[in-house]
């Protein structure tokens, strides 16, 4: 799992009036809680630093560092605006290295399916699957090789061989499927 740092200063008043003013210098409002800390810290983050966390499809460790106290961290939840997309405030929770967190990894597909050649069509089912683990051992994406995958086949969660870490999600959960087009269904019935 990749690491990014997020600074962040924290704040003591919890109230609407606050948290748009936070907003309006181009910050975010964030809490810290989980089993590393005693207590949540309610704290701001410049927005800037979140571009390279919340705008991708990887999962990343982060290195937080509120006013010098110093923790790792995986970001937990984050809400936007609505219309504007804007993040609006994110969720971190602190971990220990040495205990397992439950988190959810996004699934990369890869590979040339035969049935999409047969002119069948991809259907991503899921897109990110549940696990727990060490965050050392936890990967940024577990990846689904479709290379055997004809029409109407799936690629199901027990199918997926991973090592370090479990996965919380049930087997029979379908990842992707090969779906048969009706133009095709209609050939096959002759």
């Amino acid at each position: 799992m990749k690491s990014l740092e997020i600074i962040g200063f924290k704040r003591a008043n919890l109230d609407n009036q606050e948290l748009n003013q936070i907003r309006q210098e181009g910050n975010v409002p964030c809490v810290v809680y989980g089993p590393a800390i005693k207590e949540q810290i309610h704290f701001y983050s410049p927005a800037i630093l979140f571009r390279d966390l919340v705008y991708t499809p990887e999962v990343h460790m982060v290195d937080l560092n509120i006013e010098g106290e110093k923790m790792k961290a995986v970001l937990k939840d984050a809400q936007f605006h609505p219309v504007s997309e804007v993040l609006l405030h994110a969720d971190f929770l602190a971990f220990s290295p040495d205990r397992p967190i439950k988190f959810e990894i996004p699934v990369v597909i890869k590979g040339t399916s035969p049935g999409i050649i047969k002119g069948g069509k991809l259907e991503i089912k899921t897109r990110k699957i549940a696990v727990k683990g060490l965050a050392g051992n936890l990967p940024d994406y577990v990846e689904v090789d479709i290379n055997n995958l004809d029409l109407g086949k799936s690629f199901r969660v027990g199918d997926l061989k991973v090592e370090g870490f479990e996965i919380l999600t049930s087997p029979n959960v379908s990842i992707v499927t090969i779906g048969i087009p009706r133009a095709l269904r209609g050939k096959k019935a002759e």
